[in-house]
């Protein structure tokens, strides 16, 4: 027996626009089938993009520099791609003042751990800069 072709599940009703409901699960191998009002976690949900930037981003284990370099877009882009996804799980944006902030320590963390990846800088070092980083 030939494998049914599997699609992504579709998330609105293409008629209305609305969001489906799932009422129906069903295990093949058992021939189960389980009714019901279902409902789907936040991540099945997601669109296309978002849910494919989320994908890059746990793959990356939460860098956005990687996600920057897989990507090969600015880190400007990156960081609105994750803000959108944010936004797309129901998160509230980061003010702009928290987003700086982050994206200033974050910035001299990288700087730090770069460093330390050319040689410039030994573990001890890297270990104490990025403590003072903290501290401040």
């Amino acid at each position: 027996m030939t494998p049914t072709k599997r699609y992504p599940m579709p998330t609105h009703c293409p008629v209305s626009g609305e969001p489906l409901e799932v009422t129906q699960l069903h295990a093949p191998t058992s021939g189960v089938t389980i009714e019901g009002r279902f409902e789907p976690n936040e991540f099945a949900l997601l669109p296309p993009e978002p849910l494919e930037f989320l994908r890059i981003f746990v793959r990356v284990r939460g860098n956005l520099k990687e996600a920057e370099r897989i990507l090969g877009v600015s880190y400007p882009t990156v960081r609105a791609r994750f803000e959108r996804m944010l936004t797309a799980l129901g998160y509230e944006p980061q003010t702009l003042a928290d987003e700086a902030e982050d994206h200033t320590d974050a910035d001299a963390i990288d700087d730090i751990l770069s460093q330390l990846e050319r040689g410039d800088i030994d573990a001890n070092e890297a270990t104490l800069r990025i403590k003072q980083r903290r501290d401040d």
